[in-house]
């Protein structure tokens, strides 16, 4: 089941295990890449691209966080609902499995893992989801698994329960 939603105004129980949201796409220029380095994550094999080629890299790469920072972007505007996002206790895990290089076109694509209330929490559920990069190759170049605090739908009150 391949979605982009119809309604930006999801809520946890909108966020079903299997469901996979394809988030676009993004790609960073060589001058992104080194600016965004010398702020963030000055190595050689970010910001200098005559080090870079003599790296075991062969040429300028992106930093991680940067390919991560991207994702993130399009994760926020595809996936995560306005309404309903509370925050995010952290990741499970972060692999940056193949370097980006300048100008590689990134595709961003989410599906869920896991979607359960929390016990302390009636109102709020625990989303797991898998995020996976790829390149205009088709190489996966970095995976996340980030869980997320859900708000649940607001319940309309049935008549006489008020």
């Amino acid at each position: 089941m391949s979605a982009r939603p119809p309604n930006p105004f999801r809520y946890f129980e909108d966020y079903q295990p299997g469901m996979i949201v394809d988030c676009g796409e993004v790609s960073a220029s060589e001058t992104e890449m080194i600016a965004f380095a010398r702020l963030y994550d000055p190595q050689p094999m970010h910001i200098d691209p005559a080090a870079a080629r003599s790296s075991p890299f062969g040429g300028l790469i992106a930093s991680g966080w940067q390919t991560a920072a991207l994702t993130m972007r399009l994760v926020v505007a595809n996936y995560l609902s306005a309404e309903a996002n509370i925050a995010s206790p952290g990741l499970e895990e972060l692999r940056w499995l193949c370097p980006v290089r300048p100008g590689d076109r990134l595709t961003v694509r989410v599906s869920v893992v896991e979607a359960r209330r929390s016990r302390s929490k009636p109102l709020t559920g625990v989303v797991t989801s898998l995020v996976e990069v790829s390149n205009q190759k088709g190489e996966l170049v970095m995976s996340l698994r980030p869980v997320n605090l859900m708000r649940c739908r607001p319940r309309t009150p049935v008549r006489g329960e008020e």
